[in-house]
């Protein structure tokens, strides 16, 4: 990276920085202002906002869901584009790889096999001035073939280090998409251990929120952070990635080759193309001259034998057979016009892949890959990112009120009455004191004809179970008694509470009642 690039990216990180430092500094207020409202409230009140609640934690909730949906796509998208990245540039490397092998298994050929068979042949046609001549031209021409093969850049090096560049980049994603892939799960479970701790109203699991909240509080921005700062210095290298890679590769090929591959205009002649030419024209001279002797000298040398370690003369007939070793020319001949024959195939696949088209093609999708896919992948992430702030701010925003909320039910659980009846933790407490006198309803017929007149009561009992059960539910449910408008007088119990103006008619009632029974004939 340039100075000014690297300036750029720190510029970015303390800007993501400032925005988590910011987004604290929000909370804390926030909070701090909550607690001043609470102490200066008055505390009958007091009521905590269920509602305000609910909505806080239904808005996190599809908050934090599109911010994974979002993410997710943003993650396949990157990874996608680095995938077609290094597809290309596996596909050049192959290509740079294979015109290393062409020439390198081009010139072996003529500096190796072809210069064997030259010089058998020079043995065998020694006799015949005219023939030595053309081998000689012949090898002068393989010598030119192989002067012009050593004049091709040499892309070991360059392919090395795309070799490098795709294990590096390979290795960096493959941990980046599991690590992305890994936040994701993190950031849903968080959201459901809020969901949890608001439906099940426990401290244990709202302390947890607040905690978790806050720490992926901070995950998210610095992922905000990594995120742009990817974003941005990939645009940088895609507004001029010629000048990157003419710097990377010009200690080991030439400016003039680098341009010609990254433009690959039908206006720029190849720097390959007067080597190719020279080439091919060497190439076709060779193949006519081996076609001469294969034409020509053959009738006249069907077959020769030269003295062992000899200079290749042709022996009479009288010398021992013993020194002797027969020689066939048409076997060498044949063998020149093989090789030379192999190198035109090498010479059309050379010519094939020193071409601009295919490592052009390379180049753009490359650079389509990293800087579409890429790029759009990334920008998706930092959107996610700050979805997934926002969200859990909203969370950590309700935690109080939530802590409030719990608070208030369990005070207003403790506040009743012990000695009421019909409250359902009279009968837990009963069971673990000792008895004590036996407790009269206002509720039963003895209490309310005792109250009036000095009749006994009837001999029925009055059961204050399901009067309990029912006033549990008008105080924890409701909040206030509740009142019936219409006594029930003839189901044996009389409903919970009655209002002042009830009672007063239920005990007319009753007394009504009693007093008919007592002047009935016995």
């Amino acid at each position: 990276l340039s100075p000014l690039s690297f300036q750029s990216l720190l510029f970015l990180g303390l800007v993501a920085a400032v925005c988590l430092g910011l987004n604290l500094l929000f909370l804390t207020v926030y909070l701090i202002c909550l607690c001043c409202c609470k102490r200066d409230q008055d505390p009958e009140s007091k009521r905590p906002h269920s509602c305000c609640v609910t909505w806080m934690a239904v808005t996190a909730g599809l908050i934090c869901c599109a911010a994974v949906g979002v993410g997710f796509y943003g993650n396949s998208e990157t990874n996608d584009g680095v995938f077609q990245l290094l597809y290309a540039l596996d596909h050049a490397n192959q290509t740079l790889t294979g015109i290393d092998s062409l020439v390198a298994s081009t010139t072996l050929q003529m500096q190796g096999a072809l210069e064997q068979h030259l010089a058998r042949l020079n043995e065998l046609l020694a006799s015949r001035g005219d023939y030595v001549q053309t081998l000689k031209f012949t090898q002068q021409l393989a010598g030119s073939i192989v002067l012009q093969l050593q004049g091709l850049p040499a892309w070991r090096g360059v392919s090395a280090d795309l070799t490098e560049l795709s294990g590096q980049v390979a290795y960096v994603e493959y941990y980046r998409w599991l690590a992305y892939l890994l936040f994701f799960i993190l950031v849903l479970t968080v959201c459901l251990l809020a969901c949890l701790g608001l439906a099940k109203h426990s401290r244990c699991l709202l302390v947890m929120m607040l905690c978790c909240g806050l720490l992926m509080l901070v995950l998210s921005w610095a992922s905000m952070a990594v995120d742009t700062a990817a974003a941005v210095g990939t645009s940088d290298f895609c507004v001029a990635p010629d000048k990157f890679i003419m710097n990377q590769t010009d200690d080991e090929i030439s400016a003039e080759v680098v341009h010609y591959y990254l433009y690959c205009e039908q206006s720029l002649s190849s720097p390959f193309q007067q080597a190719l030419t020279v080439f091919q024209r060497s190439l076709t001279t060779m193949q006519i001259q081996i076609q001469g002797l294969i034409q020509y000298a053959l009738p006249l040398f069907p077959t020769a034998e030269v003295q062992e370690g000899g200079a290749g003369i042709p022996i009479p007939p009288s010398a021992p057979q013993s020194c002797l070793t027969p020689l066939f020319p048409q076997r060498d001949l044949l063998g020149v016009q093989q090789l030379l024959n192999s190198s035109e195939t090498s010479l059309h696949q050379l010519t094939a892949l020193l071409d601009c088209r295919g490592l052009h093609k390379d180049y753009l999708d490359g650079l389509i890959g990293i800087c579409y896919d890429g790029v759009e992948g990334l920008l998706y992430l930092g959107l996610f990112s700050l979805l997934a702030a926002a969200a859990f701010s909203t969370v950590i925003c309700a935690a109080p009120r939530a802590w409030q909320q719990l608070a208030g039910r369990c005070r207003d659980y403790d506040d009743m009455d012990e000695e009421d009846p019909f409250n359902p933790q009279a009968r837990r407490i009963a069971a673990h004191r000792p008895p004590r006198g036996q407790l009269r309803s206002f509720c039963s017929y003895s209490s309310s004809l005792g109250s009036q007149s000095s009749l006994h009561p009837p001999a029925q009992t009055v059961s204050n179970a399901p009067v309990s059960e029912y006033m549990n539910q008008a105080v924890l449910f409701g909040g206030n008694p509740r009142y019936e408008n219409v006594p029930l007088i003839g189901r044996g119990s009389p409903p919970p509470t009655y209002s002042p103006s009830m009672r007063a008619t239920y005990l007319a009632v009753s007394d009504e009642r009693v007093r008919h029974r007592g002047d009935a004939p016995a």
